[in-house]
């Protein structure tokens, strides 16, 4: 049973990574770090809002496998 929570907890981490780096406008290495201020108070719309929702629910998922594991670990 742990084994499976361990597997799908990478799993998780590494869909949890793509999605954010889908995030990052390629605008270079400063646009990573908040450098672009011109996008800070710009609307999500369509496939970017999508994506925004999707990283935001696969990062609870996370935490929440997280908490999880930690329990069953002991």
């Amino acid at each position: 049973m742990i084994t499976v929570l361990f597997i799908v907890q990478a799993i998780l981490a590494v869909v949890l990574t793509l999605a954010i780096l889908l995030q990052v406008k390629g605008q270079g290495f400063s646009g990573s770090f908040g450098g672009d201020s011109g996008s800070i108070f710009r609307t999500r719309r369509g496939v970017e809002k999508l994506l925004f929702n999707w990283t935001i629910g696969l990062a609870v998922a996370f935490m929440a496998l997280s908490l999880i594991t930690s329990i069953f670990a002991e």
